[in-house]
């Protein structure tokens, strides 16, 4: 996985310094916590703010080891949603789908990246707010996310201004929304969002519960600009700047989309049994939702600069999502987890990651809502299903099939 990462991230740099020149000096960060991210792997580590205002890195097993005592003798749930711009759409429609037909978790655990990040904090929050949840992605296809910033993408960081996402993602951050991500914290469950740190290029897990909670009068800032951040596809959009105080000093750092160095992440400290556990019923069920096809097939691509960067990262994203998915199944195989997934059906019409019209974004939350609601949406790693014991009402009938009657899509579940 760090093989595909690294090619992420190499492709990305050499695609902001190219595209915007000298926006690669633009931003100057000064890493004052170089030794800190040097002793811990970011990746295994979860960023939490304390009731002082300052952040400390905790070791996901620490992490792990209170979420099991919040939640002892019960079933762990864990989703996960991936990056995928646009069709994050499906997340969102699978996550309100979930809740008609009944069979909707309540998750201990939610992580979210990059598009995945946005639906993230509504999945979170349950049912009462899968209303606000589709009338953001709605209110999504009226914004022109992509806004040009004409000859000042050769002098910046970025070839579209930031303003129009980040005036999307405020409209929907409300004081209502933090006030109750905190009080969901307060019974121990958890929302990690992951972004990438410039300077590094390692992801940055978020508590975003910790920051609900004692981020204070600005925690509603803190909160919006992690998402925000973790959306900000590197060179499409700027780098977000966030002041953190961590180990007593103050300093700013420059985070960018999640994706850049995780699809989706479901940390495995949390798949863990504990030592002398086995066959307790305190096992961890995980639920990962794919915003985007499970593997890219070839297409015809125009030869213009936004379609060649859009197919690029959609390539790039497709492989390292495999790669994560199969890292994640063997760990949760090894853990005695199980693990569900989803993903947009191989037939689904093929969609630009950048695309946010309400022609592309209605349909697809319309098809993944269709299909949870008819209980289509899941495919279990390890096993397949006989398509007899499909329950009646199934939308076998329609042109597209769900996810969980597509052959590709169980292809990986057997294998």
């Amino acid at each position: 996985m760090r093989f595909f990462r690294f090619q992420l991230r190499s492709w990305l740099a050499c695609l902001v310094c190219l595209s915007a020149l000298q926006g690669c000096a633009g931003i100057a960060v000064v890493d004052l916590n170089w030794s800190v991210h040097q002793q811990a792997d970011a990746s295994m580590s979860i960023r939490t703010l304390g009731s002082d205002g300052r952040f400390s890195q905790l070791p996901a097993k620490t992490v792990a080891e209170e979420l099991r005592a919040r939640h002892a003798g019960e079933a762990l749930d864990i989703l996960a949603l991936s990056g995928g711009g646009a069709a994050s759409a499906f997340g969102a429609g699978a996550v309100a789908g979930l809740t008609l037909s009944g069979s909707r978790p309540d998750f201990a655990v939610v992580t979210g990246v990059s598009g995945g990040a946005l639906v993230a904090p509504y999945a979170f929050l349950g049912p009462m707010w899968d209303g606000r949840l589709l009338d953001a992605l709605n209110s999504a296809t009226g914004e022109k996310l992509l806004q040009s910033r004409g000859l000042g993408a050769i002098f910046g960081s970025s070839l579209y201004s930031g303003t129009p996402l980040k005036r999307l993602v405020d409209a929907h951050v409300t004081n209502a929304m933090i006030q109750a991500v905190a009080r969901e914290a307060d019974k121990g469950r958890l929302l990690l969002v992951a972004t990438t740190d410039v300077v590094t290029g390692e992801p940055v897990m978020w508590d975003m519960g910790s920051i609900a909670r004692n981020g204070g009068p600005h925690a509603r800032t803190l909160f919006r600009d992690v998402l925000l951040a973790s959306a900000s596809v590197p060179g499409m959009f700027p780098p977000v700047i966030i002041r953190v105080s961590e180990n007593g000093a103050p300093y700013d750092e420059a985070h960018v989309d999640g994706v850049a160095a995780v699809p989706f992440f479901v940390p495995a400290a949390f798949l863990q049994m504990p030592s002398g556990a086995l066959g307790s019923t305190n096992r961890a069920t995980v639920y990962v939702i794919i915003d985007g096809h499970l593997q890219e097939a070839a297409r015809t691509t125009r030869l213009t600069a936004r379609a060649i960067l859009s197919r690029s990262i959609d390539a790039e994203l497709s492989h390292m999502t495999l790669t994560t998915l199969e890292l994640t199944a063997a760990t949760a195989q090894l853990q005695g987890a199980t693990l569900f997934y989803s993903a947009v059906a191989a037939g689904y019409p093929l969609l630009d990651s950048f695309d946010f019209s309400a022609d592309a974004i209605q349909p697809l939350i319309h098809y993944a809502y269709k299909c949870a609601q008819a209980r289509r949406l899941w495919t279990v790693f390890g096993r397949t299903e006989d398509s007899s014991q499909i329950s009646p009402g199934t939308p076998r009938t329609q042109q597209v099939p769900c996810p969980a009657d597509d052959a590709a899509i169980g292809y990986f579940a057997s294998r």
